[in-house]
């Protein structure tokens, strides 16, 4: 039970999302625009601050995903509403583009079992039939050609992006590699949420869902990279070898 009180890095880590998600909450529950604007950018650096506590560096491409990430969400204060949506897409496009970059050297492509191969090419290949379809709707509701543009290609790169850590996970089935699938899960399911309720049914609860599977899917890439820092740290067991050569032996 004591233990259950005792306060950790792990506990604090995980206080700051719900923290996060219950300021959100309250913001859309009170109707306070202000509030949730200001609450919305606040994941990246709150998460930042927290991390460096305990880490003291980060590798240039999660650096730079969270600078065009962090740009996306405050694309509000640079950009007018006819601009905001692309300008916010463009952002978040080149920060997905720093976290292929992060896991494309973990997919061993020739190592990949053929039925764990064919089974991702049947799953790529669905999820690129729904993206046609939805890019199909949003044409015909003759929206801006260059919105619905920057649509498929940010939802392309996160299908290539699940498509690939998904591989990874399979190949791998490490704790790293399910934290890092979950996170772009995560972020496919609020890109989702985000152009339904922008495009279909303006709700503030949707918009409030959005925020919550953005902030756990920022929690869970931090948690990856942790879980990296600390796997590099373990030293590595040395191993003797037991065998002489024979003129070396003494009898």
């Amino acid at each position: 039970m004591k233990t259950w009180f005792k306060l950790t890095f792990k506990k604090v880590f995980l206080g700051a999302l719900i923290l996060l998600i219950g300021l959100n909450a309250l913001g859309y529950f009170m109707q306070d625009a202000l509030m949730v604007q200001t609450i919305g950018p606040l994941c990246v650096p709150v998460f930042l601050i927290f991390y460096f506590v305990k880490y003291k560096a980060l590798g240039f491409a999660f650096i730079s995903f969270l600078v065009f990430t962090f740009f996306g969400d405050v694309s509000f204060l640079f950009f007018s509403d006819d601009t905001l949506v692309q300008a916010s897409s463009v952002l978040y496009l080149l920060s997905y583009l720093f976290l292929l970059i992060m896991v494309l050297p973990h997919f061993k492509l020739f190592e990949v079992d053929k039925w764990v191969g064919a089974y991702l090419l049947v799953v790529f290949f669905i999820a690129l039939y729904f993206l046609y379809l939805f890019y199909g709707i949003l044409q015909a509701m003759s929206l801006n050609p260059a919105e619905v543009l920057l649509f498929g290609v940010r939802n392309l790169m996160l299908i290539v992006l699940a498509f690939i850590s998904f591989g990874v996970f399979l190949n791998t089935q490490s704790k790293q590699s399910a934290l890092f699938l979950t996170a772009v899960i995560f972020f496919g399911l609020a890109v989702v949420i985000r152009y339904i309720n922008l495009y279909y049914l303006f709700d503030w609860r949707f918009e409030l869902l959005q925020r919550v599977m953005y902030a756990i899917a920022l929690f869970v890439m931090f948690k990856y990279v942790m879980v990296r820092r600390l796997i590099k740290k373990k030293p590595k067991a040395i191993q003797l070898d037991e065998r002489y050569p024979s003129d070396t032996v003494l009898s």
